[in-house]
């Protein structure tokens, strides 16, 4: 470890002449960014290297957390500061006149991931390796990530997200320990000696590649893995005798499309050619994985019953689901287990977590598509649907409607998540009242019949990244008042409710949010040439665009705010400025049409004088980790408005919670977990609850055109998106005034409206006394500390994986 300033220069300078060559002062940013980058890693390595031995010397349980996504952000800062060193390294390069903030943005943000479900990963992983749990990540390199979203004209656009342009400077490749993972092809049967074996032949072999990012833990010396598989030809040579007959296509494109694997996330899957890519992608990184995994446990073990007592499998919603088969696939067709002895180890190895209850995201496959791509695994999940169905018809007798609805392959499709919970030993939903909704609503009859299976791991965020790191203001003045304990013990902050009633103290905590938002202000400034009031209430609504997150409500609101203006320009409202951030999925005309209309009405309300000192409306765009470090910290509201029933969790309400934003929020997901520790006095809760919106689906009594009818202000609204006052070519918006109206409101924008008005105005008016905002502010910050990934990973491994941390805690 670096012991001093001096001793970071003179190793910092060797690095950069070692790199690249020539003087300090020839070299560009990269080239300095590079040289510190490599210093790190040469600093992380051995520490790395000691963290597996002693994981292998001491045989100890793992858990490997497989996940279609790893949203992990830039990791300088965040190793520097868990290595203890970040002030020595930003005043060292300081005497060699560098800005270390300057540097920084050299560092690309890893294309891994797209919202709370790779960023919730990504937390886990830092929590682990904090607590000391031996826990590693499991997922795919992806090239081009999900798109770098670009507004043009108001509308986004998908473009490559090309962010290993220069290399990834945190990755090692490991090629000796690559894989081969088997498509298409068929499968024989064979009986030698009377037992039966299924050999798979002619298939398409892909190679997977490891390539190991360290995850570093606060404080000490626990360094994790994240594995990123990325697909390659397993034939290296160059096609040249296709090429050298013309056959220039054919020469190349086995390489290509193998590579397709790995090159973006979530492609789109509307066409058949897309879903058969991502069924690719889904078993190319379980096999790689799992295969992976096993050969490790066979170095240590000679034998496969302790397997359950020495490796966790974690399925993080339904896109891994397919290590249950290939888990049966590897123990029978490799080991030579027999099934009982290998399904015995699989139910006992793999747990689910349970991400959604939208119907559109509870994966099925097409039983044709599944079987010709991989007809071992199709064979070996049709086998445990027999098994399972059997089973259910020795417990319901007769009841055919309910083992149909319970069968893992029903009406020719496979659906993932009967698969992941009927071949795991734990399933959880992310919040309470998700979980509820799991039990009695979306999976009841899989509950009535596994009860024990089922329980609630609410969600929770690293505070070392959201507030340590994206806000040292904060962390800064909470450190002085507090002490640095919770850093290591984020339930600590409670101590700060101590200090609501220290008026110094208050106006502190004001002073760090002003200037939070002068730094985004000027951003904007520079960005997108929009002046931003820093007095004004900063209203933010960050995440993917969706009809059911109801990005939506809030511009109707807008609209209504602006409507008002124009016809008193003398209301009386504190000055707002609402900042949307999001993408929408390339295939997702609904949301697309959402983000061209905020971008509209942002151009029309801020050119107008006669609102734009009272509101302005900004679509920040390409929303990714860094920005949402800069959103986070700077936001007076967080918007939480989705419709009730529908957001599992949420963790964007706890990042903005816990930097000192109040939540305007509907009784879902977190929110309602959050208002159990806050009180309903420090937050602004609206809108139908998750009963009654269930309760609407159930009978079919909403009719939208009720509300319509019944208040006037949402019937103008509605007619002007219908026309041309909020565009240019009238009809742009009708298909939203249609979703709304003639497909009856599906996410109840319309019956929500009206409480989500009232609400807005109680906001308002709690805004105006600074000294009750600043007190909510520091009660949000205080009980945070409940919605740390610490506090559930500490659940997740005393309650499902068993495994005891190799580190004390404090």
């Amino acid at each position: 470890m670096l012991k001093d300033k001096e001793s970071f220069k003179k190793a910092y300078l060797e690095k950069f002449l070692e790199m690249h060559g020539k003087d300090l002062e020839e070299g560009t940013n990269l080239d300095k960014y590079k040289a510190l980058a490599g210093l790190i890693r040469d600093l992380i390595s051995p520490f790395h290297v000691i963290t597996n031995k002693s994981y292998q010397d001491g045989n100890k349980k793992q858990v490997y957390y497989f996940s279609i996504e790893f949203l992990i952000g830039k990791l300088l800062r965040t190793y520097l500061i868990n290595l203890g060193i970040k002030e020595l390294v930003v005043d060292g390069l300081s005497d060699l006149n560098i800005d270390f903030f300057d540097l920084e943005k050299a560092e690309p943000d890893a294309g891994l991931g797209n919202g709370g479900l790779g960023r919730l990963a990504a937390c886990f992983l830092d929590s682990m390796a904090s607590l000391g749990i031996p826990g590693h990540g499991n997922g795919i390199r992806y090239k081009y990530g999900l798109f770098e979203q670009k507004i043009v004209d108001g509308y986004q656009v998908e473009l490559p997200d090309n962010w290993l342009k220069n290399g990834y400077d945190w990755e090692f490749r490991k090629p000796d320990k690559s894989v081969v993972v088997k498509f298409k092809g068929k499968v024989s049967v064979k009986t030698i000696n009377g037992k039966t074996y299924f050999v798979h032949e002619d298939f398409e072999p892909v190679l997977a590649v490891p390539y190991d990012i360290p995850i570093v833990g606060f404080d000490n010396t626990n360094i994790n893995t994240l594995r990123l598989w990325s697909a390659e030809s397993v034939k290296q040579e160059f096609d040249l005798p296709s090429f050298n007959r013309g056959e220039y296509l054919k020469a190349v494109e086995y390489k290509y499309s193998v590579e397709a694997i790995s090159q973006i996330l979530y492609p789109d899957d509307s066409s058949n050619e897309g879903k058969l890519l991502r069924l690719k992608q889904q078993y190319f990184f379980v096999s790689a994985g799992l295969q992976s995994i096993v050969r490790r446990y066979k170095k240590y073990n000679n034998s496969f019953k302790d397997f359950p007592e020495k490796i966790a499998i974690h399925i993080n919603d339904t896109h891994p689901a397919l290590c249950i088969p290939e888990l049966m696939r590897i123990l029978i067709d490799e080991e030579g287990l027999g099934w009982d002895e290998a399904w015995n180890i699989t139910i006992n190895t793999c747990s689910f977590t349970n991400h959604t209850i939208l119907p559109e995201a509870l994966e099925k496959w097409p039983v044709d598509l599944f079987k010709s791509l991989l007809p071992r695994i199709y064979m070996i999940i049709e086998e445990i649907n027999e098994r399972f169905t059997r089973s259910l018809w020795g417990k319901y007798p007769g009841d055919w409607d309910k083992i149909s609805r319970m069968a893992i392959i029903s009406y020719d499709y496979i659906h993932m998540t009967h698969l992941a919970i009927v071949g795991s030993y734990s399933v959880n939903g992310v919040a309470k009242i998700h979980t509820k909704i799991l039990k009695t609503e979306v999976m009841k009859d899989f509950y009535e019949t596994y009860p024990y299976k089922f329980n609630n791991k609410t969600n929770g965020i690293t505070h070392r990244r959201f507030l340590l790191k994206a806000n040292p203001e904060l962390a800064t003045l909470i450190t002085e008042s507090i002490g640095p304990g919770w850093i290591k013990q984020p339930k600590v902050l409670l101590n700060l409710l101590n200090f609501r009633d220290d008026a110094v103290f208050r106006e502190k905590i004001t002073k760090v949010k002003q200037y939070n938002k002068s730094v985004l202000a000027d951003y904007i400034d520079k960005k997108y040439q929009i002046f931003i009031d820093t007095s004004s209430i900063f209203d933010i609504q960050v995440k993917r665009i969706h009809g059911y997150k109801r990005q939506l409500l809030n511009v109707l609101h807008i609209i209504d705010l602006h409507n008002r203006l124009k016809e008193n320009p003398n209301l009386d409202i504190h000055p707002r400025t609402f900042i949307f951030g999001g993408k929408a999925a390339p295939g997702y005309y609904f949301a697309k049409c959402i983000i061209k209309l905020i971008n509209t009405l942002a151009q029309k309300v801020n050119k107008d004088p006669t609102v734009n000192e009272k509101i302005k409306v900004v679509f920040l765009e390409n929303f990714n980790v860094s920005l949402a470090e800069m959103i986070y910290p700077a936001a007076d509201v967080s918007e939480q408005i989705s419709t009730a029933s529908k957001e599992a969790s949420g963790t964007g309400n706890m990042k903005f919670m816990m930097n000192g934003a109040i939540t305007i929020g509907t009784l879902d997901g977190a929110n309602i977990e959050i208002r159990n520790e806050i009180g309903d006095e420090n937050m602004f809760i609206f809108g139908l609850t998750a009963d009654q919106v269930l309760d609407y689906y159930q009978d079919g009594r909403y009719n939208a055109w009720d509300e319509y009818n019944n208040d006037p202000r949402i019937k103008k609204i509605l007619e002007q998106l219908n026309n041309s006052l909020f565009h240019e070519e009238a009809g742009e918006f009708r298909s939203i005034y249609e979703a709304l109206l003639y497909d009856n409101d599906e996410f109840f924008v319309l019956k929500d409206f009206s409480f989500y008005v009232d609400a807005q105005s109680r906001l308002d008016e709690k805004y105006r006394d600074k000294k009750r905002w600043a007190k909510m502010a520091i009660t949000n910050i205080a009980h945070s500390g409940k919605f740390s990934s610490d506090r559930t990973i500490r659940e997740y491994t005393k309650d499902i994986w068993k495994i005891k941390p190799i580190l004390k805690s404090d």
